[in-house]
């Protein structure tokens, strides 16, 4: 069984050397907590428990990664440490970790985002299908479409910068506007029609 024989500071981590020889960089934590001591053979316990340290740490460094580009849902950042490989206990404990640190939270990026895609044109059923996608709770996801301007006015605002037209009324439609937001552009364009 090999035996720790040094422990050497290197910034922020720490070089492990078993039998006299380089073995590993760590983390100062994950040196703590698997109990690595100068003189102590590096037992399987040992071993078990810097592996799960490792695993949690790296879980974590995607987790901060992922979160520094942009705001995301914890089924976003679920999905994103799932595609690192992240384990599933790694990655529950690193999202509820994120959540507790109120570095993930399902109402305000749902807020972002239905700001975000009403002010690109996106009408409230476009708005609640996105956020569906992404994993929001749908009373999350309405509550955040109810903060949003009124989908008639935006629905009126396109409606003026495009012009009154069907290829207007299929744009809208297409993005999400509900037909009761789109009534006064469809008998316009009924009563236009009419000889």
């Amino acid at each position: 069984m090999p035996t720790v024989t040094a422990l050497r500071a290197r910034g922020s981590r720490v070089a492990v050397e078993l039998d006299g020889r380089p073995w590993r960089t760590l983390s100062v934590a994950s040196v703590a907590e698997a109990g690595l001591i100068v003189g102590r053979p590096l037992e399987r316990e040992h071993v078990r428990d810097l592996a799960r340290t490792l695993r949690r740490e790296r879980a974590a460094a995607v987790a901060v990664s992922a979160l520094a580009r942009r705001e995301r849902s914890r089924a976003d950042l679920d999905a994103r440490l799932a595609r690192a490989g992240v384990r599933d206990v790694e990655r529950r404990e690193t999202v509820e970790q994120a959540a507790r640190a109120g570095l993930v939270d399902d109402a305000r990026f749902a807020a972002a985002r239905a700001q975000q895609l009403a002010g690109r044109g996106a009408g409230d059923a476009l708005v609640l299908a996105d956020l569906a996608h992404h994993g929001v709770d749908d009373p999350i996801a309405r509550e955040a479409v109810s903060q949003l301007e009124p989908e008639p006015l935006r629905a009126a605002r396109i409606v003026r910068s495009r012009g009154r037209s069907p290829r207007t009324l299929r744009y809208l439609a297409a993005r999400g506007f509900g037909e009761e937001s789109l009534d006064d552009l469809i008998a316009e364009l009924e009563d236009a029609a009419l000889p």
